[in-house]
This record gives structure tokens, sequence and C-alpha cells, in this order.
């Protein structure tokens, strides 16, 4: 049950007719992994715990550095140093006390992933590499949890969200891994794209709206145009096929 508090907290979308009180308490009982505390992980994780997701799980090896800055919205100068898990996790519970916050500073490997992703509902991708984006695809499928793909270049973003046996995984999306370099990016590309992300976890939480279930969109910055291309599974995908 969500007390007098939080609903005074969450008053302005408790008024929206498909969440109401009964929607609010459905949040506040998930349990969502939020993968990178970065430029897309900033967005995602400031607004789930804004909305009121009762616990969330963030997971980043790095420190805050100058550089982060001028995206990754969860810090300061103040910040600098100091591991991003653990400065998330401040921030996080500065901004909405009621939820639970559990910072992990380590990376997502073959031997953790699968504990990272232990009793979580939906699994978020805020990653900047495709190595660890295939292994949380990986044990998306193996655990049954939808996943929610997002990545951002410059002014250009996409998203999708991977319901498991159902939809397009991510490795049906992209088979190989595209290059490694390190992306150019205007720091509102991934706000916009991680609230979206945000946005598609609520849905699913609370089991409302259209989600992108083998949709891809596609955001054009320079232009400020949404394109949606239609996904299908892959029946030879090698992380999928068998499911």
């Amino acid at each position: 049950m969500i007390t007098a508090k939080e609903e005074e907290r969450y008053d302005r979308q408790i008024l929206i007719d498909e969440i109401g009180v009964k929607g609010q308490e459905r949040l506040k009982q998930s349990r969502v992994l939020v993968s990178g505390a970065g430029g897309l992980g900033s967005p995602i994780s400031l607004y789930l715990a804004a909305a009121g997701v009762g616990s969330l799980r963030i997971v980043d090896q790095d420190e805050v550095s100058l550089s982060n800055l001028n995206r990754q919205i969860l810090y300061g100068n103040q910040d600098i140093g100091i591991k991003k898990a653990e400065a998330a996790e401040q921030r996080l519970r500065n901004l909405n006390p009621d939820i639970h916050v559990e910072a992990v500073a380590g990376r997502i490997t073959e031997e953790t992933v699968l504990d990272l992703a232990d009793s979580c509902d939906i699994i978020l991708d805020a990653m900047d590499n495709f190595s660890a984006r295939y292994l949380l695809n990986d044990v998306a499928l193996k655990k049954n949890i939808p996943f929610i793909y997002g990545g951002v270049c410059g002014l250009e973003g996409a998203l999708t969200t991977i319901i498991p046996g159902k939809t397009a995984c991510l490795r049906c999306i992209f088979p190989t891994s595209p290059p490694g370099a390190a992306a150019p990016v205007l720091g509102a590309t991934p706000g916009a794209i991680g609230c979206l992300q945000a946005m598609e976890a609520i849905k699913y939480i609370l089991g409302m709206g259209k989600l992108l279930a083998n949709r891809l969109l596609v955001f054009d910055g320079f232009s400020m145009a949404f394109t949606e291309i239609r996904l299908n599974r892959n029946p030879r995908c090698s992380d999928c096929a068998s499911i």
C-alpha cells in the first residue's frame, strides 16, 4: 500500500486513469535493473525514481569524470572521482527517499549477469558497448525478463522493447557488434532516448499502452523526426531461435 505522503508525491500521475492508486502500488512493488549509469542511465534512473519504482538496481563500474558532465545529468562537479554507482545512489535517494536503490560498482560479465538480473521485473539497457548488451540479451532470454534496448550517436538514437519468445531479440536486430569506437553525442540525445526507455518500462510494469514490441523507434534530432522500423524474429538466431 502507498502511504499518504506517497499519494501526495505521485498525485499528478495517479490522476491518469490507467494508473490510479493501484497502478502506483504496482510501481512500488516493482524491481528494475538499470545497466549503466551514464548518458542513458541518468534520465532512466531519475525518471523511474521520480515515478516511484520501488527498487532500482544501478550497475556501473566507472568513476565520474569531467567529460561525463555534458550528458550524465545524475552528477555534478562534486562527484568527480567518485564511483558512478555510489554517486547515483545518493542522488536518487535524495530525489525520492521512499524507494530502495541498490548500487553495484562492478562490471556486467558472464559471471555476474545472472545475479544482477535476479528478481528483476525488467532490464533497461544503458550501456555503451555491445559485449555487455549481448550478455543482457542472453540473461533476459534465459530468465524470461523483458529487455529495453537504447542506443545513441550524435543527435540520433533508437530504442525497442524486447519480449523473450515474442519479439526479435537484440541479436536478431544486430547479428554482429557495430564498431566499438567512442561515439560522439550531444548531451540532450541520451536525455531524449533515456526518457522514452523509462516510459516504456513504466508502461510494461503497469500493463498499459502499446509497447515498442517488434518496433525499432529511431530518432533524428537534426530534423526532429521519428521513424519506426518493423522488426521480425530471425528463425535462425543463435540467441533466441530455440525459445
